[in-house]
């Protein structure tokens, strides 16, 4: 089975944009570009909301066509490109690059989905990955915990009135002082 991965950045007082939705504190360096590029080569597909889809749509189908792109850059563009997308969106009426638009979450189509055959899916956007919780469809959290007090914005996760134990599988340092931390449900970790 195909597990769903939520993998944020995030502020050390857990907000994932500030005001404005400004993202300029996200540190992505190289190794932690080439971590990304590891991990998200091996998924099967993009999970995404309407917002962070467009700002993808705004970067990645051309970002390897600036002469100074990076080569980690450049790897990830293709990885973009070439990997099927569901946006979940009641109001984007079509878009390209390899991808499908689902009007309404619908917990059997993704547990469906998640029978399917290949790698684990990537999951994006604070608003689709507080409604996948809602219905406890994330099976990995990847927090990218950026060292910074932002002093507000927008939360990774919102109030939710319950509880969701979970288990440290993963810590990391990269050398820009990010730190990943990456969680499974405490019952599903143990295996």
């Amino acid at each position: 089975m195909r597990d769903i991965v939520l993998g944020m950045s995030v502020s050390l007082d857990g907000y994932i944009e500030g005001p404005d939705r400004d993202i300029s504190w996200h540190l992505v360096d190289e190794e932690m570009h080439r971590y990304l590029n590891a991990e998200l080569g091996a998924m099967s597909a993009f999970l995404d909301g309407r917002v962070t889809h467009e700002l993808m749509l705004s970067v990645w189908p051309t970002a390897d066509a600036d002469p100074d792109c990076s080569e980690w850059t450049a790897e990830f563009a293709a990885i973009w490109r070439n990997m099927p997308k569901i946006v979940f969106s009641r109001t984007l009426e079509n878009t390209d690059w390899n991808t499908t638009i689902v009007r309404d979450l619908v917990v059997e189509d993704i547990l469906a989905l998640k029978e399917r055959p290949g790698g684990d899916m990537a999951l994006g956007g604070a608003g689709l990955a507080a409604a996948f919780m809602e219905h406890d469809l994330v099976d990995e959290y990847r927090l990218f915990v950026n060292p910074v007090l932002i002093g507000g914005g927008k939360p990774l996760f919102p109030a939710s009135g319950r509880r969701v134990p979970l288990r440290l599988v993963q810590s990391r340092t990269f050398g820009n002082g990010v730190e990943l931390l990456r969680y499974r449900r405490a019952s599903e970790a143990a295996t």
